[in-house]
C-alpha cells in the first residue's frame, strides 16, 4: 500500500518534537515543491525547513554571465544558455545590458535552449560560425554536457564551463561550527548522478541525519519524518527516499563522462564566494 502526503503528514504531527527543529532542504527543485505544494504551511510550525544553496541559476557567479554577455555582444557569436539563465541580472551600468535577455534584445545572437544535445543541434546548423554555451549547473546538468564532449561535439561548439558540485558547499557549512540546521534533506537528482554515497559524510563526520528525497510531497515528507525521527532516536544515517531513481552508485556512465572530460577546481558561488573543489572545468584535451 502506498504512503500518501496525508499519511507522511500525520507521522510528522504525531511526533514529540522539541520546541524548534531546523532542517535544512539543499536542493533548489526541492525548494520549488515545498513552496507548490504549501509544505511549510502544513508541516507543524515548530519545524523550520531552511533553504540551501541548491540553485544552480542562483548561485551562478556574475563573471560567468558578464563574460557570456560580452562574448554575445562583442564576437560574432550565437550564445546558448538554459532558458533560466537569460534574465540573471550582473552588477553592470544601467547604460549597458545586465542580463542575457538584454543583450539579445541589443542585437546579440543569444538563444534560450533545453538540453546540450540542442546545443549541438544549433553549433550544427551553423557551421560558418562559433557557438559558446553557458554550461551552467550542477551535477546532473554538467553530465550531459561532459557526455557531449566526450562522444564528440562540433567543432565549432566551445563551452563556457560554470559548473558546481553540491557537496562541497554542504561540507563548508558543517565545517563553519554553525551550519544553522540539524538535519539535511539531501538532493535527489544529484544523488541519481553521482550516487547517494557522496551524502555518507554528513551523518559519518558531522552526526546530522540526512535523508535522500525525490521531488514529489510524499517523499520530501518522508525524508522530513525520516529525519525527525532520527533525530529524537539519537541515530545518524543516510536514508534514501528516492530509491525508484536513486541508486547505490548512482549512474556510472554519467561519472566516466564527467571524469573523463572534467577537472574539480575551486569555484565561486555567487552570494558566498570560493568553495573548494566545488568546480567543474574543462580538461585541456577539450
Amino acid at each position: 500500500m502506498t504512503t500518501t502526503a496525508a499519511d507522511w503528514l500525520q507521522r510528522i504531527r504525531a511526533l514529540p518534537l522539541p520546541e524548534r527543529i531546523k532542517v535544512m532542504n539543499v536542493c533548489g527543485g526541492h525548494e520549488r515543491s515545498i513552496t507548490t505544494a504549501g509544505l511549510r504551511k502544513a508541516i507543524p510550525s515548530n519545524i523550520e525547513l531552511v533553504p540551501g544553496p541548491g540553485c544552480p541559476v542562483c548561485i551562478c557567479p556574475e563573471e560567468d554571465i558578464y563574460e557570456a554577455i560580452q562574448l554575445a555582444l562583442h564576437e560574432h557569436v550565437i550564445l546558448v544558455a538554459y532558458g533560466d539563465m537569460l534574465r540573471v541580472p550582473v552588477n553592470a551600468p544601467k547604460s549597458e545590458p545586465r542580463s542575457l535577455e538584454q543583450a539579445k534584445a541589443a542585437g546579440a545572437d543569444v538563444r534560450p535552449i533545453a538540453s546540450p544535445l540542442e546545443a549541438a543541434r544549433v553549433a550544427r546548423a551553423n557551421p560558418e560560425r562559433k557557438v559558446v554555451f553557458l554550461a551552467a549547473g550542477f551535477e546532473t546538468t554538467t553530465a550531459p554536457a561532459a557526455a557531449l564532449m566526450a562522444q564528440g561535439a562540433p567543432d565549432n561548439l566551445l563551452l563556457l564551463m560554470s559548473g558546481r558540485r553540491t557537496w562541497p558547499a554542504v561540507a563548508m557549512l558543517l565545517d563553519s561550527g554553525e551550519p544553522g540546521f540539524e538535519a539535511l534533506i539531501a538532493p535527489g537528482h544529484v544523488a541519481t548522478v553521482m550516487g547517494p554515497e557522496e551524502w555518507e559524510f554528513v551523518p559519518r563526520k558531522h552526526g546530522m541525519p540526512t535523508a535522500v528525497a525525490g521531488f514529489a510531497p510524499e517523499s520530501l515528507l518522508a525524508a522530513l519524518y525520516s529525519v525527525l525521527r532520527q533525530k529524537l532516536d539519537g541515530k545518524c544515517f543516510l536514508d534514501n527516499c528516492y530509491a525508484e531513481v536513486v541508486r547505490p552508485g548512482g549512474n556510472p556512465a554519467a561519472q566516466r563522462f564527467i571524469d573523463q572530460t572534467m577537472d574539480v577546481v575551486a569555484g565561486n558561488w555567487r552570494g558566498i564566494g570560493a568553495i573548494p573543489e566545488s568546480g567543474y572545468v574543462l580538461k585541456a584535451a577539450y
